[in-house]
């Protein structure tokens, strides 16, 4: 397959009309907008962390909303079990029949995920690298595409459990909702309380702009971007240098890496180009890394970030030259 310019533009053009549709609904977001359309291009799994009342489900709402796909919602509380995430053999007059769970969708919003024990998120460790879900020994593949859009809150620690390590590496991008500018949030509120009464979602304005079909074909179209061997020597050396990074007590492994060329190809083709180029494989590094490392005691106790770490280690990580 090759990335002509009509395709391209065509490309471009959808996703821009995707990222628009997405934004009628969630103001001041959007760099986030951008980095879950990237992994949904890329065929990743996001982690939404901010705190209460930003947006983070709304977001997942929106875009299920802006898609021909099918989505379903999972609230994850202490007594969730596994089984009700990917379902379970019941016995139907006599006979046992599959209750497949909500994991069997599109778009899989795993509302505050860290509320339930890790028994149950590891639930998610099979659907989100393979595809697929085990039930009474038998491998049963997902509908694709297969997106998982996670939520957790980063203040409130009571009554929450820490997402294993394998699990957040499982994600291709960590992002952080942040609190919206003053005229974004006067916007917010403008959107969130005209011609409505209580708490129901701004979302009804928002119409499905892409097809199951068109979805596939844009995750086809980002495999064939270009990446040169520059560029992936630079994604290696920016996760590399992650593992001796003074204030880190553990680096990025090789996932790391590829979740780096992966966004890239994705961003190429948001941009319009059949080829990445070194903005391309930083500008997202942040998101892609800052999950998959952690920080030294010392650190924590100096009070430092992982994204400030992380973004002074990238300026100095120096850039291929096309």
């Amino acid at each position: 397959m090759s990335l002509d310019t009509e395709t391209l533009q065509q490309a471009r053009a959808d996703l821009t009309l995707l990222h628009t549709e997405v934004s009628k609904a969630l103001v001041g977001q959007g760099a986030a907008i951008e980095q879950t359309l990237i992994a949904l291009l890329a065929c990743g799994h996001v982690l939404l962390e901010g705190v209460p009342g930003l947006g983070k489900t709304l977001l997942a709402r929106a875009l299920g909303k802006a898609l021909s796909l099918d989505f379903a919602r999972v609230q994850f509380t202490p007594d969730l079990m596994p089984s009700d995430i990917t379902g379970q053999a019941v016995l139907d007059e006599g006979k046992l029949r599959l209750r497949r769970g909500p994991v069997f969708t599109n778009l899989l919003l795993a509302d505050e995920i860290n509320r339930a024990p890790a028994k149950t998120q590891s639930a998610l460790l099979e659907v989100m690298q393979e595809g697929q879900v085990t039930v009474e020994g038998k491998s049963l593949a997902l509908p694709q595409p297969f997106m998982v859009l996670a939520t957790q809150n980063p203040v409130d620690s009571e009554g929450t459990y820490l997402l294993p390590e394998a699990q957040r590496d499982r994600f291709l991008l960590k992002i952080d909702i942040g609190y919206p500018s003053a005229i974004d949030e006067v916007a917010v509120l403008r959107r969130a309380t005209q011609d409505q009464a209580g708490d129901a979602l701004p979302l009804q304005n928002l119409r499905p702009c892409l097809t199951r079909e068109r979805v596939h074909a844009l995750q086809a179209l980002v495999v064939v971007v270009d990446v040169d061997d520059a560029a992936l020597d630079y994604a290696v050396r920016i996760v590399r240098g992650t593992r001796d990074l003074p204030g880190l007590s553990m680096g990025a492994g090789s996932r790391g890496a590829i979740a780096l060329v992966r966004i890239a190809r994705a961003a190429a083709l948001l941009a319009g180009r059949d080829h990445v180029v070194p903005d391309d494989v930083k500008r997202h590094a942040v998101a892609a890394l800052r999950h998959r490392v952690q920080l030294s005691a010392d650190a924590q106790l100096d009070g430092l970030q992982v994204d400030d770490l992380l973004a002074e280690w990238l300026n100095r990580v120096e850039a291929p030259r096309r």
